[in-house]
This record gives C-alpha cells, structure tokens and sequence, in this order.
C-alpha cells in the first residue's frame, strides 16, 4: 500500500467536499429559477452553466487558468489579495466546484419540479409567506433531488483530473488528488501503486453512487 495513501484519500474527499459546497450556492438559485419560472435567454444561460459536464475538462481547465492565473486581470487581482489559484488547493477546490455544479444542478433542478404547486398553494391560503412556504414546504420536499444532485457533483469533483492539472498541477503534499495519483503513478511505472488508488477511487465511487440512488428512491 503507498505510504501516502490516507493522505491523498482525505485531501481528495475535502477538496471535493469544499468544491461541492461552493457548487452549492449558484446550483440551488439557479436550479430553482430553471424549474420554477420562464425567461428570455434561459436556455442560453442554462446551456453556459451545463457546458462543463459535456466540454474536455482540459478545455474548462484552460479557461480557468486564464481567468484566474496571476497574468490575467482577475486572477492578477486575486494573487495581489493573497488569494493564489495557480498550484494551489485553492485551485483543484475551483476546478472540482466548476466541473461538479451541472450535476448538482440538475440534481436541484429536478427536485424543485417535482414539488407540487398546489401544496404551496395550500400553504399560501394558511397564510404563509414566500419565505416561509420556501423553507417549510418547497425546500424540504426537494431536499432529496437536492442532495442527489450534491451526491453525483461531489462524486465528479472527487475524480476530476483535467481541469485541477491545468490549474492546481500534481503537487505531492499540496494538490495531489487521487486521479493525479494514479496519473503519476503510472508516468514512474509503478503499476502498484496506481492500481491502489484506482481501486480506492472505485470503492468511493461505488459508495456514492448507491447513496444517489437511495435518495432518488426517496423521492415524494
């Protein structure tokens, strides 16, 4: 087993997790506005906002790099503010975000259509205002929709590759992720240890997805 093993386990599962999480707050506005209202441009906008689920993740990795490298204006911005993406956990957390948010989108989009209109209606006629009805009524009926979608987007960001390459590197003790891992196992032909996180990476994977599923049954 690679010495390294736990370590690279665990900084993936957290940069997945922070990832997933920065997902979160775009694909659960955008996610409710997609399946609750109709609006001049919203299948182009909905079509920007799913492109990296369908793009090579190099190329989204690319264009990362070119909006938060330190040559660039933002990302020159963000590096004067202490805020580095190049070769940085910060990196691999932004490409894991970007590359997992259409999951988690659909995943959302799909939960806030299936609540019914008229439980909210009825709601509305108790008296209950849109906050309320919100929090009390809408949001806990697509919950499980919502958490199937966080489930997959975080399974995604858990084996991303190409674009935390482009924009974090492989760097052991500070980037490296399982799917670099396994990359860089291979390049130094130790088959051993790529098999090892290969499998592990299986094991995760095969764990989140059951759990997906299991919400999805859950679904009112």
């Amino acid at each position: 087993m690679p010495a390294d093993l736990i370590e690279i386990t665990l900084r993936s599962l957290w940069i997945a997790g922070l990832g997933t999480l920065l997902a979160a707050v775009p694909a659960v506005w955008f996610g409710w506005l997609f399946a609750r209202r109709r609006f001049r441009g919203r299948t182009l906008l909905r079509t920007l906002l799913l492109l990296p689920m369908v793009l090579p993740p190099v190329a989204v990795g690319l264009v990362l790099l070119r909006a938060v490298g330190p040559r660039w204006p933002v990302g020159g911005w963000l590096a004067s503010h202490g805020f580095d993406f190049v070769l940085s956990p910060r990196g691999a957390v932004l490409a894991a975000a970007v590359m997992g948010m259409p999951l988690v989108l659909l995943g959302v989009e799909r939960g806030f259509a299936g609540v019914p209109r008229r439980v909210e209606q009825l709601a509305a006629t108790l008296g209950a205002g849109r906050a309320r009805i919100f929090c009390d009524v809408t949001l806990p009926l697509a919950l499980p929709g919502i958490l199937y979608g966080l489930v997959f987007g975080f399974a995604r960001g858990l084996g991303e590759f190409g674009a935390t390459v482009l924009v974090a590197g492989i760097v052991p003790g500070r980037t490296e992720t399982l799917a670099t891992a396994i990359y860089s196992a291979i390049e130094r032909f130790d088959h051993g240890a790529a098999f090892v996180y290969a499998a592990v990476s299986v094991l995760l994977a095969a764990a989140l997805v059951l759990l997906a599923e299991r919400l999805l049954t859950r679904q009112p």
